[in-house]
C-alpha cells in the first residue's frame, strides 16, 4: 500500500488526453495532483508548490522532459522524478537515470507499473525522511553531550578558581584574626581596630563570592516589579559609599531626577551593577600613578530604556583583557577574585534584554555602558 497521504504529484505532458487519465487514477490511488502541459510551465509550477514527486513525459515540444529533470535537480535534489517514454526512447529513459531519474515507465502507461514506479519514490522519501530524523536526533545527542562535557569542565574551573580564592581569603582573614589577638595581649586599639577591619573586609568578600557561586550555580527567573530608576541606583550607590569613602575614592553620582520607572528584577540587577562598582573600585586602588580617583555613576532615563554608565579613572584594559572581561573564569584580580563577577553581571544584563558595553584606556581608565530597557519584550 502506497503512503499518498498529503503527497502531491505535479503531471507534465503536453496531451491533455493523458493527463486526464493519469490524475484520475493518482487521485484514486490518494494523491493530489496539479498538472503542466510543457516544462517552462512545470518547472513555474514546482517553484510554487514544491511537489514531491513529478512525473514527466520525456518528449515535449520545447524543452524537454530531461531538460527539466535538470532544473528540478537543481533547485530541490529530493524531488523524485519519474520519467515517461515511448518504447523507442530508451536510450532517453537510460540518460534520465544518469541524471538521477527515481524511474521511468513506457507508453502506453500501465497504472500497475505506475504504482510500483510511486511505491519506489514513496520508499525514498520516507527513508530520507527517517535518515534526516535519525541524523537530527544523533546532532541534538551530540549537542547534549557537548553541553555535558562543557560543563564539566566549566565545574572543575570552577572549583579550581574558588579554591584558589577561598585560600586568599583564609589567609587574609587569619591575618585580620593575628592583629585582634596581639592586640588584646598588647593591649594596643590601634592594632585590634586594623584587625577587625581587615576581618570585616574579607567577611563582605566571603558573602560576594558566596552570592557569586549561587548566581552562576543556578539561573533563576526573573522577578520583575517596577522601580523608580533614581531612588534604584540611589540604593546601588549607598550600598558602597563606605566602601568608597574607606579607600578615599570619590563616588560621583549623576542621576536623573526624572527617569521614571523601569520594570526589573531589582535585587538581581543591583547585584550587577554592584559587581562593576566594586570592579571600578579595584582598578582605581591599583592605579599608583595617581594621588586620587574618581568613579562616575550615572544614570539617564530614555524614552525605552534606562542607561547606567559607571567610569573610573583607575588602571584601565589592555585589548587582550578588555576581549576577555566577561569571559567565565577569567579575573585579573589573581587570589582576590574567582572570574564569576563580570560573567554574571554579563548574565543578568542579558537576562533583562538588555545591553552592556565597555571602552578602556590602559593607565586612564575604564567606562562601561548598561542599558536595560523599560518594560519586558513582548516574547
Amino acid at each position: 500500500m502506497i503512503d499518498a497521504k498529503g503527497k502531491t504529484i505535479l503531471l507534465v505532458d503536453d496531451e491533455q488526453d493523458i493527463r486526464d487519465v493519469l490524475a484520475v487514477a493518482l487521485q484514486d490511488m490518494g494523491y493530489r495532483t496539479v498538472e503542466a502541459e510543457n516544462a517552462q510551465q512545470a518547472f513555474e509550477i514546482f517553484q510554487t508548490k514544491s511537489p514531491q514527486i513529478v512525473v514527466t513525459d520525456i518528449k515535449m515540444p520545447g524543452s524537454d522532459g530531461i531538460d527539466l529533470l535538470k532544473k528540478i535537480k537543481n533547485e530541490n535534489p529530493e524531488t523524485e522524478v519519474i520519467m515517461i517514454t515511448g518504447h523507442g526512447d530508451m536510450n532517453l529513459a537510460i540518460r534520465s537515470l544518469k541524471h538521477k531519474a527515481t524511474d521511468f515507465i513506457t507508453k502506453p502507461i500501465n497504472v500497475d507499473a505506475l504504482e510500483i514506479a510511486l511505491r519506489r519514490a514513496c520508499e525514498k522519501i520516507t527513508i530520507r525522511r527517517k535518515m534526516q530524523d535519525y541524523t537530527s536526533s544523533l546532532e541534538q545527542l551530540i549537542r547534549e553531550k557537548t553541553e555535558l562535557q562543557d560543563h564539566l569542565a566549566s565545574l572543575g574551573l570552577m572549583i579550581g578558581s574558588i579554591s584558589h580564592g577561598i585560600k586568599g581569603l583564609v589567609t587574609s582573614l587569619e591575618g585580620g584574626l593575628y592583629l585582634v589577638s596581639s592586640g588584646l595581649k598588647k593591649n594596643d586599639l590601634s592594632r585590634m581596630e586594623e584587625g577587625c577591619k581587615a576581618a570585616n573586609e574579607t567577611a563582605g568578600r566571603i558573602h560576594k563570592m558566596v552570592l557569586n557561586i549561587l548566581y552562576y550555580a543556578k539561573k533563576r527567573e526573573l522577578n520583575r516589579l517596577a522601580v523608580e530608576a533614581t531612588e534604584f541606583a540611589t540604593q546601588v550607590a549607598g550600598t558602597l559609599s563606605s566602601r568608597f569613602d574607606e579607600n578615599n575614592i570619590r563616588l560621583d553620582c549623576r542621576f536623573d531626577e526624572n527617569a521614571g520607572s523601569m520594570t526589573v528584577d531589582g535585587d538581581y540587577l543591583h547585584a550587577a551593577l554592584v559587581n562593576i562598582l566594586e570592579n571600578a573600585s579595584d582598578a582605581c586602588l591599583k592605579d599608583r600613578e595617581k594621588s586620587t580617583h574618581q568613579v562616575t555613576f550615572s544614570m539617564a532615563g530614555r524614552k525605552k530604556d534606562v542607561v547606567f554608565t559607571i567610569a573610573d579613572d583607575g588602571i584601565g584594559m589592555d585589548h587582550g583583557t578588555r576581549e576577555q572581561v566577561f569571559s567565565l573564569f577569567f579575573s585579573t584580580k589573581g587570589r582576590n577574585g574567582t572570574g564569576l563577577g563580570l560573567f554574571i553581571t554579563n548574565r543578568i544584563v542579558k537576562q533583562h534584554s538588555g545591553t552592556i558595553s565597555v571602552t578602556s584606556t590602559p593607565g586612564k581608565g575604564t567606562e562601561f555602558v548598561i542599558r536595560i530597557p523599560r518594560t519586558p519584550p513582548v516574547d
